[in-house]
């Protein structure tokens, strides 16, 4: 791409705060990412962040474990709470101007979320660590991602994973699989392509906002210009060509 997007939104889970720890939160793998978060910054890209809590929490196991949905959610939100808390203390650390905005209302320890106040953030050139998902159980961070990328009229959603961008199958079972370049919405729900959940693939959809995905190591590497400069480095998901695959996994 020629130019840079004027606003991202990018999507973490919250194992890439683990680290080499297994569970929890890192500080070294937060000053790491906050290290790629800051290079955005500087190219003058408006940045919003939101962040799961997998490494803390996830409430869809304790619903397998007999506990009822709803509170479960509850918690897997809240963890999202302690994950932004902690980027933002990195990020501080970094002199990089920020604030954590929560779906759910914690007014000690974060900003209630605010779409205009949101907006005004990122014009101002701080950036904003979305919490608390959705606010709603029975949606996921990923959902949270689209809708909050579609509220603040993003031109690009960023989603980190441990792979390199989308494939057929799955790349850490199959070595075999199949890496595409690009590929449209439409195929990816029809696949049922476990990138995202279907509500945030439709989301980003009928709003036209491009979805990148690539690997969360390049956040550890200093390397998030690449990713914005060269699509190779994972799998667009847009409107345009459809399934274009790429080489296979050489391993």
């Amino acid at each position: 791409m020629s130019t840079f997007p004027k606003r991202i939104l990018l999507k973490l889970s919250g194992e890439t705060l683990i680290g080499n720890q297994g569970f929890g939160i890192q500080q070294q793998a937060c000053l790491q990412i906050t290290k790629s978060i800051q290079q955005i910054q500087q190219l003058g890209i408006q940045l919003g962040i939101v962040i799961g809590g997998g490494n803390i929490f996830r409430g869809i196991n304790l619903k397998a474990n007999g506990m009822p949905r709803v509170p479960a959610d509850h918690m897997g939100m809240l963890a999202t709470l302690l994950n932004g808390i902690a980027l933002q203390q990195a990020l501080i650390s970094l002199e990089v101007k920020t604030c954590v905005m929560s779906a759910l209302d914690c007014p000690k320890v974060a900003e209630s979320y605010q779409w205009s106040k949101a907006l005004q953030y990122l014009e101002e050139g701080v950036v904003v660590i979305f919490v608390g998902g959705t606010g709603n159980p029975y949606f996921t961070t990923d959902t949270a991602a689209a809708l909050r990328a579609s509220e603040i009229q993003a031109n690009l959603l960023l989603k980190a994973t441990k792979v390199d961008g989308i494939y057929n199958q799955d790349p850490l079972k199959n070595t075999q699989a199949v890496k595409y370049d690009r590929i449209s919405y439409s195929q990816v729900l029809a696949e049922k392509l476990q990138v995202m959940d279907a509500t945030a693939i439709a989301l980003c959809r009928n709003h036209q906002i491009p979805i990148f995905v690539f690997n969360m190591k390049r956040l550890f590497e200093n390397r998030l210009d690449h990713v914005l400069t060269d699509y190779s480095h994972g799998t667009l998901v847009d409107d345009g060509e459809i399934g274009h695959e790429a080489n296979k996994l050489d391993r």
